[in-house]
């Protein structure tokens, strides 16, 4: 006896038909069809065994009918972009959504690489150091009247220097007297520790002595550490010595 060869689904032979395999059960192409294919997003027929089935997140489209929402070109082997229920061309996307790069003006195309600072938008090889011109990525950067300068160029053209060991201040320091220092190279000039808020005026000595105002003597100037001193007879002036920040900023990448 010869053995059965069924549909799954409907149990009708499929001696001489065609058929189609789904989890290694059998079924005839009408079942297939009726149980299993999608529905085109575009026609809202069933996509057949014998149609290539176009997919995107869940829909479904002919090979005919998968084509730009706006200018109905045909979408099948090229770049396209999803907005809210539309399908676009890039062209048309461009056109009416894409964001304009701040330094080319052109339309930033969608799948490409864009950067995002403070609302503005870069094409990835727009948004350049204003002084050396290399791309700048994702690395820190300063912006300065309106241009943007990688950390080595603005160190360069305008960072201020250490009044002590000349080197560029390049995430912090203390003016003191209009002098701009690193917070290191602030030090008491009779204890050598670093007590910003509590250096007198003449010769940087630390007054932690005095309390915790900050005040000039007549002559030289001390360490409580290594002179204790009181009083304040002369009554000099109240000093502060100013902590400098200057934050660094980074771009986010987006697609």
């Amino acid at each position: 006896m010869t053995e059965r060869f069924d549909c799954h689904h409907c149990e009708n032979s499929l001696f001489g038909r065609k058929y189609v395999l789904r989890e290694e059960q059998p079924y005839c192409v009408g079942c297939f069809e009726a149980l299993f294919a999608s529905t085109c997003e575009e026609c809202g027929k069933l996509i057949g065994c014998d149609c290539k089935d176009l997919s995107y997140k869940d829909r479904h489209w002919h090979e005919a009918c998968f084509h730009c929402s706006r200018c109905r070109s045909s979408l099948v082997d090229k770049p396209f972009a999803a907005k809210e229920d539309q399908v676009l061309c890039t062209d048309c996307y461009s056109q009416e959504y894409s964001s304009r790069c701040q330094e080319c003006r052109k339309a930033i195309m969608p799948g490409t690489r864009k950067m995002e600072y403070k609302g503005s938008s870069w094409h990835e090889t727009c948004f350049t150091c204003h002084r050396c011109q290399q791309p700048i990525g994702t690395k820190s950067f300063i912006p300065k009247d309106g241009q943007n300068f990688c950390v080595p160029c603005y160190e360069k053209q305008h960072a201020l220097q250490c009044i002590q060991c000349k080197k560029p201040i390049t995430s912090g320091g203390v003016t003191y007297r209009e002098q701009p220092w690193h917070r290191e190279c602030f030090v008491c000039t009779a204890c050598y520790l670093c007590r910003p808020h509590l250096f007198t005026a003449l010769l940087r000595a630390c007054a932690r002595g005095l309390g915790k105002e900050v005040l000039e003597p007549e002559v030289g100037g001390g360490c409580p550490f290594v002179e204790s001193r009181k009083d304040n007879p002369s009554g000099n002036i109240l000093l502060n010595a100013i902590f400098i920040d200057r934050p660094f900023f980074h771009c986010v990448f987006n697609y």
